[in-house]
């Protein structure tokens, strides 16, 4: 590393407080390297210590603009689902998009003067901050009326948990709503709020959508700006609409989507004009003769997608709700990507490291985004005891999970896993070449019954419960590929075959053609009432 400036009217650090550092990671260095290096190491604290506060640079809200009243903790948490409620809106939008529409926040969402609990104890943290598409909602016309509860570190597929409680499903109580956006898919599916945010990173929007019955949209890496929201990690951090209905969901995608100036997960051109414009063209399809609706549509079953083990009664309706299709004009065939068999276990390797930096240490060196500073300078180099203990099954077996890749491998099977991932994501590319969108089930299975409240399973009982829940969802985190969550009817839940719990279909399409998605989901939707099928 190159030196800028070098001397200080005191010497910042002593070779008392620098040998310690050295032995510690192994280092021996001699008397006059020593020398070298302390007078080196001060002139980078004295550095440090020059710099200006970033407060002038933060994109603090106009609370003026958007006050924000009735901040309080409820408590009716309505089953689970409700992390904080508060009333926000803005005094002057710039657009009726989402007007007169109510939206709750996903509790990894910064949203300043809110408390941000992540559905975890292990920090308490209270944002300055707005996250970039809470502003733009807000602008919309929408009115914010609270934060939806999050799993554990938004690290579980069941919602079992979040800080504040077991989110239980709407049409089944003691079964899981999904996770990690358990409260959004809740609140969406009682009608407690018209829309909710949803963040994914390897299913957390699609499995509480598939779980609760609405439509749930992961888009394309980097068409939405995740400024201001808690990361897992940037390569597979995707924020995303969850609405009962497409139409809602086309309007709440086009008020969030598009560059913002700071997330780096964006693209620095393209994302303008008709590429943004998602409502117009669901319209569109749906004006059409039901039999004309996706004429010219070509869609490809994903062999892979339909896998020894699932459930049968989920394979079944998901079957035939493709083979709906054909009746709204699609061609559909099917296509295989044998790849896509591997891409969970891909995934499983790439992500303890980075996302134990990331995630838990708020560690997101590297990336050119908004550092959320003041987070991060609650947790240090590592976790502490306490810190640990308010971690979740998931995030503790990640945690653990970083700790050993680290000391065991270093870097390389992180960079082994991204290696191979990039020809998964060109294999699911090279398929659709051919098909518009690939489809198959969203979920192996029905919501499983959640443990007993308070039962402390360890977490190899509690992870055993979700075994492959994302092996249809995860693929396309790492993929980028838009994938979109369409509920197709009730099938019986596996520990008691009396209650009857939602299952939906998968839609994925290409690289920003989210609208693709949207349209044949559209379509399907206003053929058929999936609560009747």
């Amino acid at each position: 590393m190159s030196v800028v400036q070098l001397g200080t009217p005191q010497q910042r650090v002593t070779e008392k407080e620098l040998q310690p550092v050295l032995s510690q990671a192994g280092l021996e260095v001699s008397e006059p390297l020593l020398g070298d290096f302390t007078t080196l190491i001060s002139s980078l604290d004295a550095a440090i210590a020059s710099l200006p506060d970033d407060k002038d640079v933060l994109p603090y809200p106009d609370l003026n603009k958007y006050p924000r009243t009735d901040i309080h903790i409820p408590e009716d948490t309505e089953m689970g689902a409700w992390a904080t409620k508060v009333t926000a809106k803005c005094t002057n939008p710039t657009s009726d998009l989402l007007k007169g529409r109510t939206i709750a926040l996903k509790d990894n969402m910064a949203f300043a003067g809110v408390r941000c609990t992540n559905g975890t104890s292990m920090v308490d943290w209270v944002p300055k901050i707005d996250a970039t598409i809470v502003t733009r909602v807000m602008d919309a016309g929408a009115t914010i009326v609270g934060k939806a509860a999050c799993e554990n570190s938004c690290l579980e597929g069941m919602s079992g948990t979040a800080v504040t409680g077991q989110v239980h499903n709407p049409y089944g109580k003691g079964y899981s709503a999904g996770g990690s956006s358990s409260g959004s898919g809740r609140l969406v599916a009682t009608g407690s709020v018209d829309l909710a945010f949803g963040c994914d990173q390897g299913g957390s929007i699609r499995i509480p959508s598939s779980s609760c019955g609405i439509v749930g949209l992961k888009p394309t890496w980097g068409l939405v700006p995740y400024t201001g929201i808690l990361s897992l990690d940037a390569t597979i951090d995707h924020a995303g609409p969850m609405t009962r209905n497409v139409r809602d969901c086309a309007l709440f995608l086009e008020s969030i989507a598009g560059p913002d100036g700071w997330d780096d997960r964006q693209p620095p051109f393209g994302l303008e004009g008709d590429r943004l414009k998602f409502v117009a063209p669901v319209d569109a399809t749906t004006a059409k003769e039901p039999s004309k609706m996706l004429e010219g549509v070509k869609v490809g079953v994903l062999s892979e997608g339909f896998v020894p083990g699932q459930d049968a009664n989920v394979a079944s309706s998901v079957k035939s709700a493709i083979e709906k299709l054909k009746e709204l004009g699609a061609t559909v065939d099917s296509v295989s990507v044998p790849l896509h068999k591997e891409a969970p276990l891909l995934w499983t390797c790439a992500l303890p490291l980075s996302g134990g930096r990331q995630s838990l240490l708020g560690d997101m060196d590297g990336r050119k985004q908004l550092y959320l500073t003041d987070r991060a300078e609650l947790i240090g180099p590592k976790l502490t005891q306490s810190q640990f203990d308010a971690l979740g099954p998931g995030a503790s077996n990640m945690y653990v999970g970083y700790l050993w890749i680290q000391e065991v491998y270093g870097a390389k099977v992180q960079g082994k896993a991204m290696n191979l991932l990039k020809a998964t994501s060109d294999a699911y590319d090279k398929a659709l070449e051919e098909f518009d969108v690939l489809v198959m089930p969203t979920l192996p299975y029905p919501p499983p019954r959640l443990p007993e409240p308070d039962s402390n399973e360890g977490p190899l009982n509690f992870l055993t419960r979700t075994i492959g829940l994302v092996a249809n969802t995860c693929p396309f985190n790492n993929s980028g590929h838009p994938a979109l969550s369409l509920p197709v009817g009730f099938v019986p839940a596996r520990e008691d075959p009396s209650v009857k719990l939602p299952t939906a279909m998968q839609i994925v399409g290409r690289k920003y053609a989210d609208v693709d998605c949207l349209k044949v989901a559209a379509a399907w939707e206003k053929a058929y009432d999936w609560k009747t099928l």
